[in-house]
């Protein structure tokens, strides 16, 4: 028992720095930058179950809020968990717990693996979307013309990539 607790607590740990690196990996557009990060979140959630995905991603934001350069752009503190992109931020929560719902058939069906990221995905447009939109003062068709459409179809891919290399990933975890 011991032992299998260390082994979860290493993975939250490597799975929150994963989601670091992986959000330096983007393309700084404005008003949000195009990122890998939400590869990375897809992935806590469909390798370390809803509680540990949750567990890596709140591990990310504490240490962006503390100071640590985790965000896109090497961004941290208060002003990037207030700004136009916090709403995203917070959604990685929901994203990573929708994915990693504990459903077994879920699970080991690729098309129910891509459903349970696509809802991620939605919790994680709804809210940062609605966040940008009190920010900012735009209206609904506006903010998703900047803050959703162009990242439907990298989100897709990621989607399926994510869903295609989970269950490869997880045998390797385990062994």
């Amino acid at each position: 028992m011991q032992k299998r607790h260390v082994r979860d607590l290493v993975y939250c740990a490597l799975f929150a720095a994963l989601i670091a690196v992986f959000a330096q990996l983007s393309i700084p557009i404005d008003p949000v930058p195009i990122s890998l990060a939400t590869f990375a979140v897809m992935m806590c959630g469909l390798l370390l179950g809803w509680k540990g995905g949750l567990a890596a991603v709140a591990v990310y934001i504490l240490l962006g809020a503390a100071g640590a350069p985790v965000f896109a752009g090497l961004k941290n503190g208060a002003a990037a968990l207030a700004g136009p992109t916090a709403g995203y931020i917070f959604g990685y929560l929901p994203y990573a717990a929708l994915a990693g719902l504990p459903i077994k058939r879920w699970q080991e069906n690729f098309g129910l693996r891509c459903v349970l990221c696509l809802f991620g995905t939605l919790a994680c447009y709804a809210l940062g979307t609605g966040c940008f939109m009190i920010q900012s003062g735009r209206g609904l068709w506006d903010s998703l013309g900047l803050c959703v459409l162009p990242f439907l179809p990298g989100d897709g891919a990621k989607i399926l990539l994510s869903s295609f290399l989970a269950p490869r990933l997880r045998k390797a975890m385990k062994a």
